[in-house]
């Protein structure tokens, strides 16, 4: 299943556009009621009652927004809110005959507003809200009585404070952005009950350890990196053996070592930990990883040897371990370095060039090493049994481009 993209949510609903000019006129009637919000719908023609009841919602929120440069709110006007930019109608699942507002994406249009509390919660068929690159501020809405609602994305604005518990218990959400804000403090353990398919809250200021549920959610595509989270990784990592295939962690201040777990993600195919300070030997079930292509334990504490079964791995594309302390490499590994796949720099492997001097391998030796609990499991291969890593007369094959790579960037992907 792929990643709905931010740049093909237009054509989400098209489908509907086309059913709309073939309606009968008979079901287009003047609507007029009085609002809650004192907008007046006097006089304007809606193609459906839930449209006339969402109108002064969105009027309402119109009047709150103190930058518009690219004038995107200024066809805002009349009753014909489907066509309304950034407005996607659909035939809600309740009612194939009715016509409601079904998705919002305002991806890049550089609004601002003080909140979007009172506009996305108050629309009732609301499915997906998508608003990367505005300036929108406040606390996230409560979304979960919105009974279709499954896609949040609020990244890049300049939402504050501890992590939106609002989204904690939407039943049906399957994919949360809120990467590129200013979110602080813990990461509820809640958020990994979740049946999450995508998870970003990268580039905020979390803080605090992850929580033990961090293995309880079926998520495909984790990026938690450029904040400040400490502890270890949990060892309920192995849980997501079935559906993790992209997690990014780097730049935070994690500890402790790799879980033996962590070789039991037969579907991973990018794990990057770069830039912690995790620890300790590499635990040999990363062998297993047979989908594994890229590979980042770059800038942390590891040492000893590399296991020669991780650098027989038929499609890794990119194993980087510079800035480490090993001690060894095998003849396996040694031809990645030479195939530009294996990165060894700044180790402390003093028969290859660019590596740590011997006096600061000898002092970490010394000082700093830090053995890890159940070392029994380092030397563990669970797949051993049908192990079938051959990097000789292994084909070539093309890496397709990951997908969490591009949350780092600010923007949409």
């Amino acid at each position: 299943m792929e990643i709905l993209t931010y740049n093909t949510i237009s054509f989400l609903f098209l489908y509907f556009f086309v059913s709309v000019l073939c309606q009968n006129g008979s079901d287009i009637s003047p609507i007029s009621s009085p609002s809650p919000f004192g907008v007046s719908t006097e006089r304007l023609i809606f193609k459906d009652r839930r449209l006339a009841v969402v109108y002064p919602i969105i009027q309402a929120f119109k009047a709150t927004i103190t930058e518009d440069p690219l004038n995107r709110t200024g066809n805002w006007v009349g009753g014909d809110i489907c066509n309304y930019t950034g407005f996607y109608c659909d035939n809600p699942p309740d009612n194939l005959s009715a016509i409601a507002v079904a998705g919002i994406d305002f991806n890049g249009f550089l609004l601002g507003a003080p909140t979007l509390e009172g506009f996305i919660d108050k629309l009732p068929d609301l499915a997906i809200f998508h608003a990367n690159s505005n300036k929108f501020a406040g606390s996230i809405p409560d979304v979960s009585l919105l009974k279709y609602f499954y896609e949040l994305d609020v990244s890049n604005n300049v939402h504050a404070g501890t992590f939106p518990m609002t989204v904690i218990g939407v039943k049906d959400l399957s994919f949360l952005d809120i990467r590129f804000n200013l979110f602080s403090g813990s990461v509820p353990p809640g958020i990994f009950n979740q049946a999450l398919e995508v998870l970003f809250i990268n580039n905020n200021d979390f803080t605090a350890k992850l929580p033990e549920t961090f293995g309880s959610t079926p998520v495909r595509y984790l990026t938690l990196a450029n904040n400040k989270l400490t502890g270890s990784i949990p060892r309920s990592i192995g849980n997501l053996n079935m559906t993790l295939i992209e997690v990014l962690l780097l730049n935070n201040k994690l500890t402790g070592c790799l879980p033996y777990e962590v070789g039991f993600l037969k579907e991973l195919k990018l794990f990057d930990v770069e830039d912690n300070l995790l620890t300790g030997p590499l635990p040999c079930s990363l062998s297993c990883l047979d989908k594994i292509e890229l590979l980042n334990l770059a800038k942390n504490l590891f040492y000893w040897e590399v296991p020669e079964e991780l650098c027989a791995l038929v499609n890794l594309e990119n194993l980087t371990l510079s800035g480490n302390y090993f001690t060894k490499v095998g003849p396996v590994c040694r031809k990645l370095i030479k195939n530009g796949i294996l990165d060894m720099r700044q180790n402390c492997v003093h028969d290859l060039p660019d590596q740590r001097s011997l006096l600061e391998c000898t002092e970490f030796y010394l000082k700093y090493i830090r053995f890890c609990p159940y070392p029994e499991t380092f030397k563990i291969i669970p797949c051993k049994d049908d192990y079938h890593h051959h990097w000789e007369g292994s084909k070539a094959k093309t890496m397709k481009a990951p997908v969490t790579y591009k949350t780092l960037s600010r923007h949409k992907f």
